[in-house]
């Protein structure tokens, strides 16, 4: 088994946001999303890191897509504003299989249905374009905001794993890992799609 079609950089367009390739030149709108509420000081259990250390969390990312380990996106809204940062990652393509995560998104986006409509497109590609079998999504155990959204997109709780990193802090991390498989993205596409629906 293989990727149907290999993982590579490109454009997601939905009505609400935009996922398009992160660049270099994304960096300072990227700063400017940290900064609004102080984002990484209220989410210090997350991936979002500070304004000084964002510069370095884009070279990580770009780096990151030379070994095929990668893909990440910059999230933009329908006015071109810069929303926040996702990403797929773990891509294995002997299942084929991948993981979306590392991703924030300023405050002000939240409850918008952007990061749903984001979702809907990186599933849509990863289930119908590069044909993967399980899609999986890792968050803290703390992280009740996380862990609610993967929940309302139909993702399965598949176990957690105890210890398995540390927080920024020197906390060790309990991971919660959940997933949805091919057979079940037919529902999951439609109930995605219904949500948004609703906010035309």
């Amino acid at each position: 088994m293989a990727f149907l079609v290999t993982p590579s950089p490109l454009t997601l367009t939905g009505d609400l946001v935009e996922l398009r390739p992160l660049e270099r030149s994304h960096t300072e709108g990227l700063i400017e999303a940290v900064q609004e509420g102080d984002l990484w000081r209220s989410a210090w259990y997350t991936s979002v890191p500070a304004p000084d250390a964002v510069a370095a969390e884009v070279e990580r990312r770009l780096a990151l897509i030379e070994t095929g380990t990668m893909l990440p996106f910059t999230a933009f809204d329908a006015a071109g504003r810069t929303l926040g940062l996702t990403s797929y990652y773990d891509l294995v393509p002997n299942v084929p299989r991948l993981h979306i995560g590392y991703t924030w998104n300023r405050p002000s986006a939240h409850g918008t249905g952007t990061n749903a409509e984001s979702k809907l497109l990186l599933l849509r590609h990863a289930f119908e374009t590069l044909g993967v079998f399980r899609v999986g999504f890792t968050t803290g155990s703390v992280n009740s905001q996380s862990k609610a959204a993967i929940e309302r997109l139909g993702a399965t709780q598949d176990g957690i794993l105890r210890g398995m990193t540390r927080y920024r802090n020197g906390a060790l991390r309990d991971s919660v890992e959940y997933s949805i498989i091919e057979p079940e993205w037919p529902a999951v596409r439609s109930t995605l799609e219904e949500r948004l629906s609703r906010r035309h």
